[in-house]
Order: structure tokens, then sequence, then C-alpha cells
């Protein structure tokens, strides 16, 4: 009996994927992984003119890529962006919800506005974005929806409580996701990154107390790269993963595995 040939199911050729907040560091990463497995690019971010600096990068490289420049918090934006990416670039074939932020502060000290800024921004776009695109896809009985964690979805450190909160938030939110939206053919599961060399963490990298700390504790012995992440990008937006539903993947060097 002849093998079936295994990489066949990473292989994203035809499939079209949206991947919020990706004109730099872990979505751009994300979404040039997903490239290169063949899929077609929508690249989404607040600044029109980094994201077309995104959008040309990876257009050098050989990827199919588009700009949707909108506001992922605004139901009013991304209901009419969402309308737009299916009728005028096709459907939506893999959804990749990125767009985040992170607010350092002891709580005591955390104002409201802050608060609200940091939940609309890392858990109200997932919901707004998830449920227009998922929309679409409940419609053709197919589809894949990465919504992007964070060890801190389990592990707390101090002064990043209300992120802390948000990226738990998003946790039970994939999980609602795939409990509600598993029966009409979609996988909805959650990738969790640990601390990667992005230019959000690069005084965090630079500070020579906390990366010892770091790089002792985790037990890979390093920081991330984000080149690490487009494997298990690629595998939760492929038919690798089609009976994988509900699940955080965490990509973190083991950091999650230690005390």
């Amino acid at each position: 009996m002849k093998l079936n040939n295994s990489l066949q199911l990473f292989d994203l050729t035809g499939r079209r994927a949206l991947v919020t907040g990706s004109s730099a560091g872990i979505g751009y990463a994300i979404a040039k992984g997903l490239a290169g497995a063949g899929a077609e690019l929508v690249l989404n971010g607040r600044s029109e003119a980094r994201l077309a600096e995104a959008v040309n990068r990876l257009h050098e490289e050989g990827a199919t890529v588009h700009a949707a420049s909108f506001d992922v918090t605004s139901p009013e934006a991304v209901e009419a962006a969402i309308a737009r990416i299916e009728r005028d670039i096709g459907a939506i074939d893999i959804l990749v919800n990125n767009a985040g932020m992170q607010r350092r502060a002891p709580l005591d000290q955390f104002s409201h506005a802050q608060w609200e800024e940091l939940m609309k921004t890392n858990v109200d776009s997932v919901f707004l974005v998830g449920q227009a695109v998922a929309r679409h896809m409940i419609a053709r009985k197919r589809g894949k929806i990465v919504n992007i964690c964070s060890v801190q979805s389990e592990l707390g450190r101090p002064n990043i409580a209300a992120y802390t909160a948000s990226k738990g938030a998003v946790k039970m939110l994939t999980k609602g996701m795939a409990i509600d939206w598993g029966q009409h053919g979609i996988q909805v599961n959650g990738l969790g990154p640990g601390y990667f060399k992005t230019e959000l963490t690069e005084a965090l990298v630079k500070d020579e107390a906390f990366s010892a700390w770091l790089t002792g504790r985790t037990p890979s012995r390093r920081w991330g790269d984000v080149e690490d992440l487009a494997g298990a990008a690629v595998f939760l937006s492929s038919d690798a993963s089609n009976f994988v539903n509900g699940h955080i993947l965490y990509v973190d060097g083991g950091v999650t595995a230690t005390l």
C-alpha cells in the first residue's frame, strides 16, 4: 500500500488568510509563515503607511498579499471591512486574530481608561472580527480561526494584571467559539507565544538581569524568535489540525511547563 504524502496536510495553496495586526512583529511573522505554505494574505493594521510597507516586503518575496486597514475594535468598521474583503478579494478561509497591546502599571494605579483601551484591543477585537468572519464560514461549512493568546493566558507577572486578564479571556473565548462553531466545520484554536524578541519587548531583551532570569527559567534557554511561530500557525491553519478544536498551543520554549 502506497504511503500518503503527509506534507500535503500542511499545504495552504488556494486558501486566503486574514491576519489582524500584521504590519510588524508576531503578526507579520505569522503572515509570512502562512504565505510560505501557499496562502494568499490579507494584512490588517492601524497605520496605512506601515501596512503598505509590510505588503510590499511580502510581495517582493513572492506572496500574494492585500492590505485592509480598519479598526478591529469598531463593530461598524469590522462589519464593513469583512464584507468588503469577502466581496472584493474573496472568501476568508483562515482568520488569525493577532491585534493586541500591552500596558504596564501596578494594578492599583491602572486607570479605567487604560483598562477599557486594553480590553477593547485584546478582547473585543477577537469577538468582533471572529464573529464577522465566522458568519461567512458558517455559511460555507468550513474555516480556521487562530486566536493569539499568550503564556499570560496561564501565568501572572507583576504590573500586567490587566493584560493577564485580557489574555485569559481570549483563551476562554477561543474555547467558547470552538464549542459554538465546531458543528459548522470550523476549527477555532489558540496560539500562545512565550517571550519573543519583538519591537515591543526590546527593552526587556536589553535588560540583562531580566534576560538572565528569563533564559534561566526557560527550558530552551533562550528568547523566542518570531520565526518559531510559523510552524504552529501553519498547523492550526491547515488540514493537519482538522480534529483539533478549542485547544491552546503554547510556543514558549517550555516556560509554562516549569515553576
